[in-house]
């Protein structure tokens, strides 16, 4: 039988400082922080929403300390976030926070259909899209 991917687990994020980009994450996106210790020495901060998880990785740990991807580079990733909040709902929650909207709200192409995005950016200036679908 070949291999079938069926969900995201977990994802990584390598950022520029842990603690600015949890509070943003807590603050901004309504995410839970986690703070673990899965093997002695070694804390991994994680920010949790639904049945995922984003570790929040420093860019300046090694591949010893931290096994990752190769092309380290806070700020290189595009997220998006589903909600059910409306558009409107997202886009004054951002401006509450005092967040720069990028873009949107504009439809936009998801996995299961059209989406509808507000688009805006983190700390280490990650594309960070929050949708709901229509």
């Amino acid at each position: 039988m070949p291999l079938s991917v069926e969900a995201l687990d977990h994802l990584v994020m390598n950022v520029k400082d842990v603690e600015i980009a949890a509070s943003w994450y807590e603050r901004v996106l309504g995410m839970k922080r986690v703070v673990t210790e899965p093997r002695p020495g070694r804390k991994v901060t994680s920010v949790h929403f639904g049945r995922q998880k984003m570790n929040l990785r420093p860019h300046t740990a090694t591949q010893e300390q931290w096994f990752t991807g190769r092309a380290i580079a806070p700020g290189s990733d595009d997220l998006c976030f589903l909600t059910t909040s409306t558009p409107q709902q997202v886009a004054d929650h951002f401006k509450s926070c005092g967040v720069a909207i990028e873009e949107g709200p504009g439809e936009k192409s998801g996995a299961m259909g059209v989406l509808v995005s507000v688009y805006c950016r983190d700390p280490d200036g990650n594309l960070i899209e929050v949708s709901s679908y229509k």
